[in-house]
């Protein structure tokens, strides 16, 4: 016959009930089976209550910790997952979430048991524990109890929290262009006048801090500096401080007095008695400076003054300070002339510190201010007190160019003493007393005013030739208009003299075109009538030759009168025998009778 479902469950029944009852009521199974079930993410951490037999049934003095079965807290514990034989009556078992490190932290471990700290240390050293994971090997390989020297990265661990006590602390950052500069809480003694420990090779930057002790780092300041970056260094070793890097600005360079390093040896030798200058990592002033750039200095060990390589300008002037801010504390410098009276003036100096006498500089005064307050204030003030008395007040305004150059070449001698060149020595104002400058001021208003008379007296006659110039402009267009009228009037005058030179031209052609015309005409006419002449002349002739020449006159003029219509016999003819009554008839006829007589004496009848 075959068992089916409902056999089973009807045979073993009650063995299966018990099963569910028992696995979900982890009561029972603690209490009946000793079994104990971890979760995923945690650990269980055992408290054995006691121990009936064996040698290790307590723990050794001062112990805290069983590593041998001894009752109290365990050194292992319970990994996730189900463990058998804990039974309730001999185990306590406590059950606590893994050890999570968050991102950007650090874990700072404290254990509560172990060795004694030893050799005058304040942090526990290193053992190797797995990141205290292993509790176990902890304790059997040496650890310390109390705050310990290594920390957790970020990262999630099964630590035994009855041993080891965990917080968390943010990791270092270091910005750009800043420096960490570290004080070690652990380490050996600084020597006698050291005021930092030197520099430890194999620690990377702090974080091994069990390297940098066993190396033989010292506790205190450290003269190594970290730079930008994350680093996980303990807090409980270290203090961070940040700092700017030094900056060495353009035209400028950084003299470094290092507080730290070997003693240094003079380099400058005899040639320079004010102060020693020694090489690069030796206690000192340095002889070489630092160029323009960023550093990553340590400003409690190192001290970096600034020192300007290009022209410097400090005025004695008060109100007037430049950016440097070196003449801040200057003022105007007050002299007394030589005859007695005092005034105020204003100088500007220009000076010079070459690149490699910068150091000199320092090790001399120490700071620039030093070398401001300590030689350029008291000779230049000097100076100029000094050659004020030798004139009177008048005189060294008159003379202030001079006075100027020969400040320069003085104070340029005394300076170079100090490894300062004096590039120029300038006189600004300069304020005389009240009284004086009163006097003064009258005079040149005087003069002033008279030059001022002059100058009216040439402005009038620069106006007057103004205005005349004006009225020339005003009659300007007139005068345009008139010789360009004349202009005119001569060029129509030329042309008419033009014109009637070719007219009579043409008529003294025509005339003597007529005149050759007249002339070949009347020789034409004289001709003719030379011809008629002759033709009638030789007629006359003939007539003549058959008359007598006085009636051929006679007979001519009768003609004549005959063709000009002339009345020979009046029409009324009055009486008398008077000359006055008579006609011309008669008077020709009385003539013909005369001539007839003379001729031949005889008497017509």
């Amino acid at each position: 016959m075959d068992t089916t479902v409902f056999d089973l469950l009807a045979r073993y029944g009650w063995l299966i009930a018990i099963v569910l009852i028992v696995a979900f009521n982890k009561a029972i199974l603690r209490v009946f089976f000793g079994t104990v079930i971890v979760s995923k993410d945690e650990i269980g951490i055992l408290n054995k209550k006691w121990v009936l037999f064996g040698k290790n049934r307590t723990l050794p003095d001062g112990a805290i910790v069983a590593l041998s079965g001894e009752a109290g807290l365990q050194a292992d514990t319970l990994a996730p997952g189900i463990h058998f034989g804990l039974w309730a009556w001999q185990y306590a078992v406590s059950k606590v979430p893994f050890t999570t490190i968050d991102k950007g932290h650090i874990g700072i471990v404290e254990a509560r048991d172990g060795h004694p700290l030893s050799g005058g240390r304040v942090l526990a050293k290193t053992v190797e524990c797995n990141s205290f994971q292993d509790a176990r090997g902890f304790l059997t390989r040496g650890g310390e109890r109390g705050p310990q020297i290594s920390v957790i990265p970020p990262g999630t661990y099964r630590i035994n929290t009855a041993l080891f006590q965990v917080s968390m602390d943010e990791v270092l950052e270091i910005p750009d262009n800043m420096v960490g500069v570290v004080t070690t809480k652990d380490g050996k003694p600084l020597a006698t006048g050291e005021i930092a420990g030197n520099e430890i090779a194999g620690h990377n930057m702090y974080q091994d801090a069990e390297a940098f002790i066993t190396n033989g780092g010292h506790k205190g300041l450290q003269e190594q500096v970290i730079l930008a970056g994350r680093y996980f260094i303990n807090p409980r070793f270290a203090t961070v401080e940040m700092k700017p890097m030094t900056e060495v600005p353009i035209a400028n360079v950084g003299v470094v007095i290092a507080y730290v390093g070997e003693e240094g040896r003079d380099v400058t030798g005899d040639s320079f008695k004010h102060g020693n200058l020694v090489s690069r990592g030796q206690k000192g002033v340095w002889v070489d400076p630092l160029d323009p750039g960023k550093y990553p200095i340590n400003p409690f060990t190192h001290k970096v003054e600034i020192v300007p390589t290009a022209n410097i300008v400090l005025n004695w002037a008060t109100g007037k300070t430049e950016a440097h801010k070196l003449d801040e504390k200057l003022s105007t410098i007050t002299v007394r002339s030589s005859d007695g009276f005092t005034f105020n003036l204003d100088v500007s100096q220009i000076i010079h510190v070459p690149r490699n006498d910068a150091p000199k500089v320092i090790a001399r005064f120490g700071t620039m201010a030093n070398l401001v307050t300590q030689v350029l204030e008291p000779t230049i003030g000097n100076y100029f007190r000094n050659a004020a008395q030798t004139s009177d007040v008048i005189e060294f305004l008159k003379k202030r160019s001079e006075r100027q150059a020969e400040a320069k070449t003085a104070i340029g001698a005394a300076l170079t003493e100090y490894n300062v060149n004096a590039i120029d020595t300038l006189i600004g104002d300069i304020t005389p007393p009240e009284a004086l400058m009163k006097t003064l001021t009258d005079r040149k208003i005087a003069e002033q005013e008279q030059v001022t008379y002059k100058t009216q007296q040439l402005a009038e006659e620069t106006r007057k030739d103004l205005q005349q110039a004006r009225a020339m402009a005003d009659t300007q267009a007139r005068v345009v208009d008139s010789e360009r009228s004349v202009t005119i009037a001569k060029f129509g005058a030329e042309a008419a003299i033009e014109g009637a030179r070719g007219q009579a031209e043409s008529k003294k052609i025509n005339a003597e075109a007529d005149a050759n015309v007249i002339t070949t005409v009347g020789n034409a006419e004289a001709s003719k009538t030379q011809a008629v002449g002759t033709a009638e002349a030789d007629v006359i002739k003939l007539k003549i030759d058959s008359m007598e020449s006085g009636n051929y006159a006679l007979v001519q003029v009768m003609q004549a009168l005959a063709q000009n219509k002339v009345q020979l016999v009046p029409q009324i003819v009055a009486g008398g025998g008077g000359s006055q009554g008579g006609t011309l008839v008669d008077v020709l006829l009385a003539n013909l009778l005369r001539d007839n007589m003379k001729a031949g004496g005889n008497t017509p009848t």
